[in-house]
């Protein structure tokens, strides 16, 4: 690890939400051990052509919702990475209608892989989710609440969580 300088602010636990893990990594374990359950229980084959569109949809929305979270983050100039303190709060965007647009971008992707593969992965989002919003979402919305406070809180008011 390379030291410090007086340039480079040090990053403490307090200085961040301390979510349980990077959120793309959660969903990705989400998604294998889903798809471990698919291949355990496999698939109906005439489901999934019937499903593609579906979950195609779901697919390029995700992608299309990802792009757009990571260009408004861009534009604020404030971190994407969890781990590092905010900078700015962003309610621009996606974020008008959101808290939460990178995490529910991840969501409708798992969701769109799961349904083009048979389905069954779609039985992991669940629990996934559930470690999303306690592990991660609630930790950061405590840190932003401290960090912005009535900013944030007025804009918590203002917006869903989801949708």
């Amino acid at each position: 690890m390379a030291p410090t300088t007086d340039t480079e602010p040090t990053v403490t636990a307090r200085d961040t939400p301390g979510v349980i893990a990077p959120p793309p990594l959660i969903y990705l374990a989400g998604l294998v051990l889903g798809l471990g359950l698919q291949r355990r229980l496999g698939s109906s084959r005439g489901r999934r052509s019937a499903a593609a569109p579906v979950g195609g949809a779901l697919l390029v929305a995700g992608v299309g919702l990802a792009a757009l979270f990571l260009t408004t983050f861009g534009r604020a100039g404030t971190p994407v990475d969890p781990r590092k303190p905010a900078t700015a709060l962003v309610t621009t965007g996606p974020y008008r209608f959101t808290r939460n647009p990178g995490y529910l971008a991840l969501a409708l992707i798992f969701a769109g892989i799961a349904v083009l593969t048979g389905g069954w992965a779609l039985v992991m989002l669940v629990p996934t989710l559930l470690v999303i919003d306690r592990g991660v979402i609630a930790r950061e919305e405590r840190y932003l609440e401290g960090r912005f406070g009535d900013e944030y809180r007025g804009y918590r008011g203002r917006v869903r969580r989801w949708l």
